[in-house]
Order: structure tokens, then C-alpha cells, then sequence
């Protein structure tokens, strides 16, 4: 059964829900600095990646050499790296890890492949301050999870080294929202649904082909890929994007943990600053905390966050 506090948070995202009738600067809201402030006892360092604005975002002393590169999710229109301290809080918390996020440029000010340039730009970036691809684990939500993919697939096209693993919280990998569940699930999403995820594709791609590689990872050869956890809720419209992703990696001999998790909503990570203390949203980023240590988290000594919780599937 779902804890008080997640059923909280679905509550509130049944009544937030995103509309077609919202605007762009609506749906933004206050995108970069008001409610997401990070956990206590967190240092927060502005970089500038490149061109690209970036924040380290520690808490307390790290214990493992590697780092957490995060990308944050919002349709690729909405949301920022500052709106992620929060959840970079908690990885690196989980991780024992400085964790790096990007606040890479939205549409539709700047269409693809703005967003997949940007992070391209940020990796290269690590690697020049002395960071080896061994040290870093690639992640994000959302859109920031189709990203991941997405500068995976870039690494392997330019021939750089791939990072030591990924993470993907609900990853948005296919821009045509062809999967079944966008209707099978549609009743029961209480965060996305297909119109709105068609809407922030065609502000996004702007005319590309949303099957483009770079924009819609599922659609390519996904063979030599680090090691990969997928974190998804059961009832997400987008479930079978994050199926699809997992299982075409799989058949390609990518080592793949594909985590299905019972009555969550879409991207429950980044909950916690909305409803203090869900106890489902600890347990799954502890999880990330234990896929770090096992293939990037050199002398890793992460702090658990919280509670666990079971409601989850492995295969």
C-alpha cells in the first residue's frame, strides 16, 4: 500500500496536473529559484561548463572519487539546474558524491538539438577538469532521462569514452509517444499525459524528426552502453518508454536493472521538497545510491536517506 505521504503527492499532482490550455511561462512558473532548495547541510557552487551553467551540488563531505552528472526533466520546456537541488541533495547524499547538474537551454527559446549540445558540451567539460569517464554516473528525469540516453548515444556516435553507468528516472526516450501505455495508463497518470507530451515534443524538435537518434535514443543501436538502472512507476503513461529502452538494451548485452514501482507517479524523485518524508521516494533513490557504489562509486560512503520500501519489481 502507498504511504500517507505519497498518496499526498498524488493528490497534489492530480490537482497541478499540466493542461494544454497552461501556457509555456505558466507551466515554468518560478523555474530557477523558489521551493527547491536543498536538504541541510548542503554546498551549492555555480560552474560555468564551457558556456554552459552548471552547479556542484555536495552534501557533506564526500566519500567516493567519482561524481553524479544530473539532468533535470520538464518536456525540455520547463524546470532548470537550480529547480534540482533538491534531488541533488539527496543523491549526493545516497551516493557519497559530488553531483554536477546542467541547466542546459529550453524550448522553445532554443529547439533541439540545443538541450543534447549543451550536456555533450558539460561532459566534455568534466573530462577536462581531470574527471575520467570511469568516475562518472550519467542521470536524470523525464526529459532529463531521454538526455542521458540521448548524450549516450552522442558519446558512441563522436567515439568518447562512455561513463561508468546511467541512471534513467522515468525516462522519456521516444518523442512520437507511440508506446500503449499513453492510452492503457491515461486514466490513472496523475502527472503526464500523451496531448501534454505531444505539445513539448513539437515545441522541442520544431520541425526534426522526432525519431532522430539524438532525440529519440529507443531508435538506434544501443549495443556498447554502460551498465544501466531504470527506475519507473507501473502506472506512467510513459512506462513503456522506459520498457522499451531497457528491453532494447538488454537484447543488445547492456546490463540492465529495470525497477517497476508500485502506485508511484511519474518522477517521484524530485517529490520530497512538495511532501517531506515519502518514504517511496528514499527508497528509490537509496537504490541509485547502491547502483552507484557498485559502478562508479570508488570508496563510496553514502548516507541512507531514509526508510525502505519494497513496493518494487527487479528482473
Amino acid at each position: 500500500m502507498p504511504s500517507e505521504q505519497l498518496k499526498a503527492l498524488i493528490a497534489l499532482r492530480w490537482a497541478t496536473k499540466p493542461t494544454s490550455k497552461k501556457s509555456i511561462e505558466a507551466l515554468r512558473g518560478k523555474r530557477s529559484d523558489g521551493g527547491f532548495e536543498p536538504r541541510d547541510g548542503t554546498k551549492v557552487a555555480s560552474a560555468d561548463a564551457d558556456g554552459v551553467y552548471g552547479e556542484w551540488v555536495v552534501y557533506g563531505t564526500p566519500g567516493s572519487e567519482s561524481i553524479f552528472l544530473f539532468l533535470h526533466g520538464g518536456g525540455f520546456c520547463r524546470s532548470s539546474g537550480p529547480a534540482s537541488r533538491r534531488i541533488a541533495s539527496n543523491l549526493s547524499a545516497a551516493c557519497g558524491c559530488r553531483c554536477f547538474t546542467v541547466d542546459y537551454r529550453l524550448a522553445p527559446e532554443h529547439t533541439f538539438p540545443a538541450a543534447i549540445d549543451d550536456t555533450f558540451t558539460a561532459y566534455q567539460w568534466l573530462l577536462k577538469q581531470g574527471i575520467p569517464p570511469k568516475r562518472i554516473v550519467g542521470g536524470g528525469s523525464s526529459a532529463g532521462g531521454g538526455l542521458t540516453a540521448s548524450l549516450l548515444t552522442k558519446l558512441k556516435q563522436t567515439g568518447l569514452s562512455q561513463p561508468a553507468a546511467a541512471v534513467f528516472i522515468s525516462p522519456w526516450t521516444d518523442l512520437t509517444q507511440s508506446a500503449s501505455t499513453y492510452r492503457t495508463n491515461a486514466d490513472a497518470d496523475c502527472s503526464i499525459s500523451k496531448n501534454h507530451l505531444d505539445r513539448m515534443a513539437k515545441q522541442y524538435l520544431d520541425g526534426a524528426d522526432p525519431k532522430h537518434p539524438l532525440a529519440s535514443p529507443v531508435f538506434t543501436d544501443l549495443s556498447g552502453l554502460p551498465p544501466m538502472l531504470v527506475q519507473v512507476g507501473k502506472l506512467e503513461t510513459m512506462y513503456g518508454d522506459a520498457e522499451a529502452y531497457a528491453s532494447k538494451a538488454r537484447r543488445a548485452g547492456v546490463p540492465v536493472e529495470f525497477e517497476a514501482y508500485d502506485h508511484v507517479p511519474h518522477a517521484w524523485h524530485n517529490s520530497d521538497h512538495l511532501v517531506p518524508g515519502i518514504p517511496e521516494v528514499h527508497a528509490a533513490i537509496n537504490r541509485i545510491g547502491e547502483f552507484f557504489k557498485a559502478h562508479g562509486g570508488k570508496s563510496a560512503q553514502g548516507r541512507e536517506l531514509g526508510v525502505r520500501n519494497g513496493g518494487r519489481e527487479r528482473d
